[in-house]
Order: structure tokens, then C-alpha cells, then sequence
């Protein structure tokens, strides 16, 4: 494949880790994030033996779409995938006019110029689950919309605006939607790595609900391997969904984390309140990924966490000078 492909928020965890898998295939890649790239222990396309084929450019989706446009004009990416976002769903309550802007409006501003270049096959547009609300048995890819947060309304606006895109503009987008996804280089804000790293140091973890949600948990390389064939092999107008068919409570796999650690569950975390608006369960049918783009799962969740383990342990004293939790930047 000798495509170029264009990654916007290539700082993010699934971002960084999608250029490693391009990389990896040997693709001529270029990202895009409004941060300074961040430490490389975050970033393992940084080590990739491809590296070359790489060019990162700090721009900002909400500041700097004039030059956004003008390099994909110079770089004439054949795909465009987009994981920009305000991600985080607790902190969308706090000040939801700033998701708003990033998720909803500068996207919508950003497709409006994309969808006049020529040179574009397609253009992945990552979203998310939350957008579906709480559900009960496996979600299909044309259920209702039911978004509970600013958050997921943000991201729910801006899929609800690019389906008429499609629809009037035969704009080629394609939606993925994956389960909740971890592995190695995540940031230390989401449960896996924080539980991980916080029982290695002997800090107390706190439970948000006791962590009864159920989730289904998907590794980050089979997200970038259903991504790129979402890319090469989706039909414009699709919605695919990443995920397992193992559904578990974050506290089972708290749990599971406690025990590969050799630490006591009760006496390394403390259950506190949940989150306004956190859906019970959200759990994604994928026989449309696997039927249509040959897609499936391979690495286990056992597998997974002992390698996010490892990660963590080989660069711990790295990890314990990072930020622990979330910042917000407008």
C-alpha cells in the first residue's frame, strides 16, 4: 500500500499507536495534534524502524484549519483519519461549551473543507460509543442515538452532521466506533495503566461506582488493525464497530490486575461516587467489521494487561514523573 494517510490527533493514544501500525506498513504517514509531541513513552511509533516515513505538525483544529488545509494540499493524503476530540466525559459537564467547540463545530468547519478535495478517498472519522447511551444485549450500528453527556452529544452532533454530508455531498466517510480500549503507552488517567501503576507504587486507586460498569475491553493494535482496514476496505457511509465478545466489569478487571500484581484489591482502592450521566453498559456488535472488512480480535485480555504490566514496569521511573491525572485545555 502506497497510500498516504494523514492522522489528525496523532498525540492521542489510539492516534499514536495507529501511526505505529501504518508505520509498521510501511505507509507514508503524517499527524497532526495542537500539543507539542509528548514524552515518547507515550508515542511507540517513536521507536518504529520506519520512523522516516513520518512528519508531525503541531496545529490546532480549532485555530489553525487554513493551515490544516494548506499541508493536506501540499501532502495530498489519500485517507484522512480523525481521533481529535475532547475526550474525557466527566470533565464535559464542567465546562461544555469547550467539547462543543472541538467535537462539534470545529469538525463540522473541517469537513466542510474536506469534502471539496479531490485527491480524498476517504476520510475515517473515529467516534465513540457514548454516543449510543445506555444500552441493554449487543448494539447494532443503526440503533437510535441516546447521548446522556456533553460529551457524547458533542460527538453525536457531529456524526448526525457528516451523515448528511454523505447523504447530500457523497462525502466518503466512514465511522468506527470501538469498546473501551487500553494497551501499552496509554495515558495513566484511564483505569488500566493507572491501576496498574498506582498498585506498583502503593497508591490507593479510586473505584468510580465500585466499577460496576460493564465494558467490553479492546486491545489498541487490533483497534489500529480494524482502522486501517476500515480505511482501505469500508464502503463511504459505513459504521463499524471494534470490540470483543468478553463483556466484564471494571471492577472484575481491577480485580484481575490486583491478582497478576500480587496485591490485595481491598486494600489498595477506595469505591467513590460515580460520574453524572455513566451508562451502565454499552457492548458493540462486530459482525459487520468481521463480515465486511475480515476483521477479528486476537489478543486477549489477560494478554493485554500482563503486556500493559510490562510496559508500565520497564519504564516506571519514567511513568511516576508524568501526570497522574487529567488536564483540561480549553
Amino acid at each position: 500500500m502506497n497510500d498516504r494517510i494523514a492522522v489528525i490527533g496523532s498525540n492521542s493514544f489510539s492516534g499514536a499507536n495507529f501511526i505505529d501500525h501504518l508505520l509498521d506498513n510501511g505507509i507514508e504517514t503524517i499527524g497532526i495534534s495542537r500539543s507539542p509531541e509528548i514524552d515518547t513513552v507515550f508515542l511507540p511509533y517513536k521507536k518504529n524502524k520506519n520512523i522516516n516515513k513520518y512528519r508531525f505538525y503541531q496545529y490546532d483544529l480549532n485555530k489553525d484549519l487554513e493551515n490544516i488545509i494548506g499541508l493536506f494540499n501540499e501532502f495530498k493524503p489519500e485517507y484522512i483519519v480523525n481521533f481529535a476530540a475532547q475526550g474525557m466525559v466527566a470533565q464535559s459537564w464542567l465546562y461544555p461549551e469547550h467539547w462543543f467547540q472541538t467535537n462539534t463545530l470545529a469538525n463540522v468547519k473541517l469537513h466542510e473543507r474536506l469534502r471539496k478535495l479531490d485527491f480524498l478517498k476517504k476520510y475515517i472519522h473515529i467516534s465513540t460509543p457514548e454516543v449510543y447511551g445506555s444500552c441493554s444485549g449487543l448494539i447494532p450500528e443503526n440503533i437510535n442515538y441516546n447521548p446522556s453527556t456533553p460529551y457524547a452529544v458533542s460527538r453525536a452532533a457531529a456524526d448526525m452532521s457528516l451523515m448528511t454530508f454523505y447523504k447530500n455531498y457523497q462525502f466518503p466517510v466512514i465511522f468506527t466506533r470501538s469498546a473501551n480500549v487500553y494497551g501499552p503507552h496509554q495515558q495513566l488517567y484511564r483505569i488500566i495503566p493507572r491501576a496498574i501503576l498506582f498498585f506498583l507504587i502503593g497508591r490507593k486507586l479510586s473505584l468510580d461506582g465500585g466499577g460496576h460498569s460493564i465494558r467490553s475491553f479492546i486491545h489498541i493494535k487490533d483497534v489500529a488493525d480494524g482502522t486501517l482496514k476500515a480505511a482501505r476496505l469500508g464502503k463511504p457511509g459505513s459504521i463499524f464497530h471494534f470490540s470483543t465478545s468478553r463483556n466484564i466489569s471494571v471492577r472484575e478487571v481491577v480485580e484481575m490486575i490486583a491478582g497478576l500484581l500480587d496485591v490485595s484489591f481491598d486494600e489498595n482502592v477506595n469505591v467513590v461516587s460515580d460520574r453524572p450521566g455513566k451508562d451502565a453498559a454499552y457492548l458493540l456488535d462486530n459482525s459487520k467489521a468481521k463480515n465486511e472488512l475480515g476483521w477479528s480480535d486476537k489478543i486477549s485480555l489477560e494478554q493485554g494487561i500482563k503486556d500493559t504490566i510490562s510496559w508500565v514496569k520497564d519504564n516506571l521511573e519514567t511513568l511516576k514523573k508524568q501526570e497522574f491525572e487529567y488536564i483540561h485545555k480549553p
